[in-house]
């Protein structure tokens, strides 16, 4: 199925990719100056993708040539996947309010005890809790007594790590790359993915899209991408967006972005409103995504988190008060 813009009909066939998924299967990809579109015609490859046997969309590979190098856009994945609006993001709901966990990581926190992610409020409350009773600081959901050092944490962690949980093997694997052991990090996440984790899945990506710990594949970047961006991590969404309005796939960036923003990522309601002013997005469609943006923001809220974030404003104002006066 060839998309909007693509002229592959008189290019010639210049060079040969391997499949990503493995199979035993050549696709070609065309050189010339604009983006084109080669359908797989492997029978193995599109039964590995698609339920559809008809659905051609299930294998589209878009190579693009640049003046350097070889680009090549792969869809391991349907449309009617690709672009299926995920029930919540990929961080889900805190386990003990169960509400939507914010985006922004800083307003949250993991348990490295049990590896579970509590947002701010609930953390803030359970101190009050604790102080107020006098008791021991432990973790909120499990209960485990709450390390002091982060020797502790991270003894924990690896702890977690060992017995494969994805969450614990992401973070052992983003503590890898810190210290610039990419080898090990990519180790980890591969494992963490395997398991369902997907930001390890977006974490790869970019491994394979930099050639860092692995050999530079941007197949399998864009594969793992995917693959995040399904299981609901907007960033992942954001960046197939941007991968797309850079090829001059106006319209499939578009709903790269709308589902990144309703999800509530403000750089994706920020590309939409720059690609509404250069005519690629209708009005009524960015008031749309607009209003669903503001929504998954608000779904965050609560009076426990907007009282912790009060709290974080006032310690932070009577510390530069009291730099001010020093």
């Amino acid at each position: 199925m060839m998309c909007s813009g693509a002229s592959c009909g008189t290019a010639k066939v210049d060079k040969l990719k391997k499949c990503p998924e493995g199979n035993n299967a050549d696709i070609k990809l065309a050189k010339g100056t604009k983006s084109d579109v080669v359908p797989c015609s492997i029978d193995e490859c599109q039964k590995d993708q698609s339920p559809k046997q008809e659905d051609e969309e299930a294998c589209e590979k878009r190579a693009v040539i640049t003046d350097d190098v070889d680009v090549l856009l792969y869809n391991a994945l349907p449309d009617d996947v690709l672009f299926k609006q995920p029930e919540s993001s990929h961080l889900g709901d805190c386990p003990v309010c169960c509400l939507p966990l914010s985006l922004d990581t800083a307003k949250s926190s993991m348990m490295m005890c049990c590896s579970k992610i509590i947002c701010n409020g609930c953390a803030c409350a359970n101190a009050v809790r604790e102080v107020e009773g006098r008791l021991k600081h432990t973790c909120l959901f499990c209960r485990e007594p709450a390390p002091d050092t982060k020797e502790g944490r991270d003894r924990q962690n690896t702890k977690r790590a060992v017995a494969n949980d994805p969450v614990a093997l992401r973070e052992e694997g983003k503590a890898q790359q810190r210290k610039g052991h990419y080898e090990k990090a990519f180790e980890y996440y591969t494992n963490a993915a395997k398991l369902g984790e997907k930001e390890a899945h977006f974490l790869l990506s970019t491994l394979y899209l930099n050639g860092h710990g692995v050999e530079k594949d941007r197949q399998k970047s864009t594969y793992h991408q995917e693959e995040a961006a399904i299981g609901g991590h907007p960033g992942a969404r954001y960046v197939l967006g941007q991968h797309e309005s850079f090829f001059g796939n106006a319209d499939r960036a578009v709903r790269h972005y709308v589902i990144a923003a309703t999800q509530g990522h403000d750089r994706a309601i920020n590309a939409l409103t720059e690609m509404f002013k250069e005519g690629y997005v209708e009005k009524d469609d960015l008031a749309a995504a607009l209003r669903a943006h503001k929504a998954a923001v608000d779904a965050t809220k609560s009076p426990q988190r907007e009282a912790e974030e009060e709290f974080q404003r006032a310690r932070l104002a009577r510390k530069l008060e009291n730099t001010n006066l020093s």
